[in-house]
């Protein structure tokens, strides 16, 4: 039931799997000499000695151990091979996708966290990527190459009254979130309420904790749905959203596919309306586990949203974006560029504000990153707007953010199926995205727009 971790393996399972350790065991003993190698893995790739199986009839697959001395590919070959097998394959390792980003300069005090002694409207001075990017620009409102228009946005949806798209549900799929105190190391963000968020849990520690312990999660969190008009900092694209934190990558930022896979059904399970994955796999590997999953969302009605990946850590446009019916995002710059850190490839469906350096022969020297209120010092109760939060993490993010709001919009058509809503709100973000005069396996459709987005008759 939502709020409850995956059931565990009823008895036909727990035999499956026991068959699994009795194949895999003769094949150690069989065809693996003393001393092979154990099958660890580079630590980007996949966890050690772990695999994740499903049988054919079974509902989903299953992290499995394996003995000593078998090699985890040939295992998964192995295993491939057998017609009662519906999938084997290493437990794949995902990373938050973040660009490594050296401070920068401002030339302007970027003044303290709580910012109740700035004038209304004061977060304009950081959030370039949420103003409007066309228009008469105003001291009080200026315009932006790179900006979304959050502002247009949230005006129709004033006018729809579902201010802050209330009502929609986003499972944020990260490191957690700091939505909560806890004892004297944990802090909740000052910019988040406590009535924003429903019931999570914690993959990597299993328990109902989903805490932060890197910072990405709750950055990413701000961007989705940072409170506003609180005196308080910045603000979020949908404010008044719920939130579900679902931790699945550890303090490193790093987290196993069994564990990404039953985040996925967990926030389906949650009543989940946005799913937003702002991490990666290694290029070009199949991780059938999560595809199982993403399909499941895709029959519930639920839009998933992924990074697609950031140059120098992936090499390729990589899973989750390119699993099915996910929105793969790409990263933009504040001069409205690609960012040098944005990958290229068939399956990038849009671009949205990553912040950073541009390609090189983007017009704008404009590198600004993207700021939210997020942990910092590397501790679980400090908090600071940093200056190194860059990529296509922070990217997907914004589509996460423009998506609940289309949902709240009442901008699309009724329709009866589940994965008609998914359908009819991807083609709503291509559609009115901006064109950036780039090739589409660059901008995929262009970057997002906000305002059109939820503006009636678009």
């Amino acid at each position: 039931m939502p709020g409850s971790p995956p059931a565990q393996n009823d008895m036909k399972s727990r035999l499956s799997i026991l068959a699994v350790l009795v194949l895999l065991a003769a094949l150690a003993a069989a065809s693996v000499p003393a001393g092979a190698a154990t099958g660890i893995s580079p630590a980007r790739e996949f966890a050690p000695r772990q695999l994740v199986v499903k049988f054919e009839g079974q509902r989903r697959g299953r992290a499995v151990g394996l003995p000593p001395r078998v090699n985890v590919r040939r295992a998964a070959a192995v295993l491939r091979r057998n017609p009662r097998v519906a999938y084997a394959a290493p437990n794949y390792i995902a990373t938050a996708s973040v660009a490594p980003q050296p401070p920068i300069a401002l030339p302007n005090d970027p003044g303290p966290l709580v910012e109740a002694s700035v004038s209304p409207g004061g977060w304009v001075a950081k959030q370039w990527n949420f103003l409007p990017w066309e228009g008469t620009a105003t001291p009080v409102l200026p315009t932006s190459l790179g900006g979304i228009d959050a502002v247009g946005a949230w005006a129709n949806l004033i006018a729809a009254r579902r201010a802050g798209a209330r009502g929609i549900k986003i499972a944020v799929l990260d490191t957690g979130i700091a939505y909560r105190n806890k004892g004297q190391r944990f802090r909740r963000s000052p910019d988040f309420s406590t009535g924003q968020f429903t019931r999570g849990y914690d993959f990597v520690d299993r328990d109902h904790l989903p805490l932060d312990e890197n910072g990405h999660g709750t950055h990413v969190a701000g961007t989705i749905a940072e409170k506003t008009n609180n005196g308080i900092a910045l603000t979020g694209l949908a404010y008044r959203a719920k939130l579900i934190p679902v931790r699945v990558l550890n303090k490193y930022g790093s987290g196993r596919a069994s564990d990404i896979a039953r985040g996925i059904r967990y926030a389906v399970g949650g009543g989940a309306d946005v799913i937003n994955m702002s991490f990666n796999f290694s290029c070009g590997k199949r991780v059938p586990s999560v595809d199982e999953e993403l399909r499941y969302a895709y029959r519930k009605g639920v839009v998933a949203v992924a990074s697609i990946g950031n140059l120098g850590s992936e090499a390729c446009v990589s899973p989750p974006a390119t699993g099915p019916r996910v929105i793969g995002v790409g990263g933009t710059t504040e001069g409205g560029c690609l960012g040098g850190y944005s990958l290229t490839g068939k399956r990038i469906d849009i671009v949205a504000p990553g912040g950073g350096t541009p390609v090189q022969d983007c017009p704008s020297i404009s590198a600004r990153p993207i700021y939210q209120v997020t942990l910092v010092d590397g501790t679980t109760h400090r908090f600071g707007q940093p200056s190194t939060y860059v990529g296509t993490s922070m990217a997907a993010a914004h589509v996460s953010g423009v998506a609940a709001m289309v949902l709240a919009s009442g901008v699309l058509m009724p329709h009866a199926s589940p994965k008609g809503t998914v359908n009819r709100l991807t083609r709503r973000l291509r559609k009115t995205a901006r064109d950036l005069g780039l090739p589409p396996t660059m901008q995929g459709a262009g970057l997002i727009d906000a305002g059109r987005a939820t503006e009636p008759g678009a």
